[in-house]
């Protein structure tokens, strides 16, 4: 069976046909380069671009970057603020006029590697984190899925998290591996004492090159590992979402 999903970020917007029965894309993803600014109008005209290039026609799942209730979008961190209390769900349906679900887009991934990535079969607490132009967060407890917790906002230090320890705030200060891993640890260190994990999985882009600072984490009790669906998590999660998987 196949669903197509589109995972919207704050620096691209990718997409393709996914094999639910793999949990894997069936082809190649597509991928444009976010607007900016990235205005509903904007990004819906991106998002029909990328359902366009495999002429799909069915159901699609959309990722958005904050948090999403009932297709509605409430935050708009990492987008135009014209997103705040927009009907995501209408508007990308309207444009694609093809049946659409909305969902936050570290939900998506979260869901994604629970069934068929790095945490597949795990109970009790494990906590997803997206690091990327922000920092996304999925939460399940047994399996079960906590929405739109958006751990990235969390005070620390003084500082927004994303703003200190995403993917962006290394290459916008030029942090080495070494420096930013710290930050990192940090973080993490914050969500254990808030949550107790028994396992972080770690995705994004970045889960690429988790060998490069996962291993100079120190002091954080639960699990680390990278995401094994990496950068296409939220777009299988996506195509799950809008199979009501």
């Amino acid at each position: 069976m196949q669903i197509f999903g589109v995972d919207i970020g704050g620096s691209g917007i990718k997409g393709a046909p996914v094999d639910l029965d793999r949990g894997d894309l069936a082809q190649e993803r597509h991928k444009v380069l976010t607007p900016h600014p990235a205005t509903p109008k904007d990004v819906a005209d991106c998002v029909a671009e990328v359902v366009g290039h495999f002429d799909w026609s069915g159901p699609v799942g959309i990722t958005f970057p904050g948090v999403v209730t009932g297709g509605v979008t409430r935050t708009a961190a990492n987008v135009d603020k014209g997103w705040i209390d927009h009907d995501a769900r209408t508007l990308l349906g309207e444009k694609l006029g093809l049946p659409v679900t909305v969902l936050n887009d570290a939900d998506a991934a979260g869901i994604a590697e629970m069934a068929f990535g790095a945490g597949r079969g795990r109970k009790g607490t494990v906590i997803m984190l997206t690091l990327g132009t922000g920092i996304g967060s999925a939460v399940f407890i047994d399996g079960q899925l906590v929405p739109n917790t958006e751990l990235g906002h969390l005070e620390l230090g003084g500082h927004e998290a994303e703003k200190h320890a995403s993917t962006k705030a290394k290459e916008d200060e030029e942090l080495s591996w070494h420096h930013w891993a710290h930050r990192v640890q940090k973080y993490l260190a914050h969500l254990e004492m808030l949550f107790t994990p028994e396992l972080f999985i770690i995705g994004g882009g970045v889960s690429r090159k988790a060998d490069k600072f996962l291993p100079l984490i120190e002091h954080v009790r639960a699990e680390m590992v990278p995401a094994e669906l990496q950068n296409n998590a939220g777009i299988v999660g996506a195509a799950m979402a809008a199979a009501g998987k």
